[in-house]
């Protein structure tokens, strides 16, 4: 068994999507996405389950998952909405995991409810985790492997030192396809199809998390009248690095990483399910 906890970021609004998109049916049986992750982590002996959530689907979200997982599995879910002051738009996702904090007391697997990172993505971080000691570890994708065919999305881009540990990491946005070539809007530029990015699966010590909390506090102070700005889980963890109070070391993947940004993804993501 694992000392890890699954921590599922589900507090997004959805959108661009259009609705609940963390409970969106896309396997056979009803599944969502987050439930594929779940199987995954109890299988690798991840029992334990933190999900950060809206206060408004608290009971279907409760409802699903009891469906799916049965009444014995080992739930808690955290209202993100009601850590930190109330805004119409959610604070972000590292304000979602600082949100969890005081729940954990042991190392994390952090995920995105609408993100599948592989069979094999949960058990990798959890296993790497548990043996890095201090440090932090993070699922790199190639970035080739994350765009869609048309439209463009933001990616964390990294940056690897010689010893595999991240050096830097840039929110990079407007990334896409214009032939065979992938180019950036912001900051401006083509981008190597084999650079990993991050897409927000993360294996945490418990110092790392706890001092999320301390970055939110500082966050806020700053930009507590701004309705749109976000405090995001790369960036923090990227500050903690600079800081020198965390490593993070990036595992390559061959994964195959699916997604659920927009309505029109939908059959394409329940065809990449079809056979799970």
């Amino acid at each position: 068994m694992s000392d890890a906890a699954l921590v599922v970021m589900a507090g997004g609004l959805g959108t661009r999507f259009g609705g609940v998109k963390q409970l969106a049916e896309v396997g056979r049986a009803g599944e969502a996405i987050l439930d594929f992750t779940i199987r995954d982590a109890l299988a690798a002996g991840v029992v334990r389950i933190v999900v950060i959530a809206r206060s408004d689907i608290d009971e279907d979200l409760r409802r699903h998952l009891r469906t799916q997982h049965g009444s014995g599995l080992d739930l808690e879910v955290v209202h993100q909405d009601a850590f930190g002051p109330p805004r119409a738009r959610p604070w972000g996702t590292g304000h979602a995991v600082a949100g969890a904090a005081s729940l954990l007391d042991g190392p994390a697997v952090v995920v995105n409810a609408d993100d599948y990172y592989g069979a094999t993505g949960v058990a990798r971080v959890a296993e790497a985790v548990a043996s890095t000691g201090s440090r932090a570890v993070m699922l790199g994708f190639p970035l080739a492997g994350t765009l869609p065919d048309s439209g463009r999305v933001s990616r964390g881009v990294c940056r690897l030192g010689a010893d595999g540990l991240l050096e830097g990491l840039v929110e990079t946005h407007g990334i896409g396809w214009e032939g065979a070539t992938i180019t950036a809007l912001d900051p401006f530029g083509d981008l190597d199809p084999t650079t990993p990015v991050s897409m927000n699966i993360w294996g945490l010590p418990l110092h790392a998390v706890e001092r999320l909390v301390g970055q939110w506090e500082e966050f806020h102070a700053v930009n507590s009248a701004d309705p749109t700005v976000e405090f995001l889980l790369p960036e923090a963890l990227a500050g903690q690095h600079r800081e020198g109070s965390l490593d993070i070391a990036v595992l390559s993947t061959d994964e195959e990483w699916i997604g659920l940004t927009n309505r029109e993804d939908l059959e394409v993501v329940r065809a990449a399910f079809a056979d799970l």
